[in-house]
């Protein structure tokens, strides 16, 4: 008897009402005192393509941003037990958002949650369960400290239960709250790498049913000598994220090998791809999967457009583009991509349902 094909049946995302962007622009202008340094992240800052990132931090009591007097960060930088403790209230609440969004949430038999900027116990799968009303003998799997490819972790997982259990019936949920990792930088790629990363979570369901998209074959690759390219560390005052402005490079070069390029688009050549969910990890990063794969102009404009309006929000990004992929025209044959610590390459294709 041949296997059930998994399909993602609907996607929903969530993020915060507060929008924290032009703020830190201004803080992060004021730690540089090289007025060249100055004026050059003004001029990477224009340049991101960026216009909005949400936090769950919330306003000040006259509507300051966190690191405005009376805000979160306006007395200097919290330990991480006080990011933490916020973390364990916010995350839950902005992943059950998400999640609300979503038809046809009877019957879940499986709940998978990916999230890597924050600690709490009970787990964050087991405060969403309680939230939801899921009963408690749900088989939940908690993907952690992955980075920004945890999304493809988690599909994957999904997907592996539905064609082992044809019934099951899986919730997928990413949720990462970066904003709570501000941190005490005066040098100017911590603080560029800082300005890419806001709050958003979403949920996607998971069955056997065939509607929606197919949740196809994925595949993985980690680049040779990259490990220290893309760090996430626990610090006293928050995670302290290393971003080297090598990454780009690397992936336009790594994605031009032919071998590469083959198994990334599943034996048929890149340009017969006609849906692509690309992590928007960055203008950087994107320019460089369109170079490497020598894509068309408007190939990932789907995955630009997420970064214009939420920035990089780590796990969560790659979910908010196959949203978007699934709202609009039927897709033949797709792929989502994403990249994180390691340096690695998560993805798998997808198409939609017939």
């Amino acid at each position: 008897m041949s296997q059930p094909v998994p399909h993602i049946n609907a996607l929903a995302t969530a993020t915060p009402d507060h929008d924290i962007h032009a703020a830190f622009i201004g803080w992060a202008r004021e730690q540089l005192s090289d007025p060249r340094e100055r004026a050059l992240f003004e001029r990477m800052a224009k340049r991101a393509e960026i216009g909005h990132r949400w936090s769950v931090l919330p306003k000040t009591a006259d509507g300051g941003s966190p690191i405005a007097p009376g805000g979160f960060y306006a007395d200097g930088m919290p330990p991480t037990s006080a990011r933490m403790a916020v973390y364990g209230k916010a995350a839950p609440e902005l992943a059950e958002a998400a999640v609300r969004g979503l038809p046809h949430l009877s019957g879940i038999t499986h709940l998978v949650v990916a999230s890597c900027t924050g600690f709490t116990a009970p787990g964050i799968d087991q405060l969403l369960a309680d939230r939801l009303g899921l009963p408690g003998t749900i088989e939940r799997v908690l993907v952690g400290f992955m980075g920004c490819y945890g999304a493809v972790t988690a599909l994957r997982t999904a997907r592996h239960i539905v064609r082992s259990e044809p019934d099951a019936r899986v919730l997928v949920v990413t949720v990462e709250l970066s904003t709570l990792h501000l941190q005490p930088e005066a040098a100017l790629e911590p603080l560029l790498a800082m300005l890419l990363f806001g709050d958003g979570a979403a949920a996607a369901l998971v069955t056997a049913d065939k509607a929606g998209m197919t949740l196809e074959a994925p595949f993985s690759a980690t680049l040779p000598d990259s490990g220290e390219l893309i760090q996430w560390a626990v610090g006293d005052t928050g995670f302290a994220m290393h971003l080297s402005g090598e990454v780009p490079g690397l992936i336009a070069e790594a994605l031009s090998d032919g071998g590469f390029r083959e198994a990334l688009c599943g034996g048929a050549p890149c340009e017969a791809i006609d849906g692509w969910a690309v992590h928007a990890g960055g203008r950087s990063i994107l320019d460089a999967v369109q170079k490497g794969l020598e894509l068309d102009p408007g190939a990932l404009d789907v995955s630009r457009s997420v970064l214009g309006d939420h920035g990089n929000m780590s796990s969560a990004t790659l979910m908010f583009a196959l949203e978007r992929v699934m709202a609009g025209p039927p897709v033949e044959r797709g792929v989502a991509l994403a990249f994180g610590p390691g340096l690695a390459a998560e993805g798998f294709g997808f198409s939609s349902a017939s």
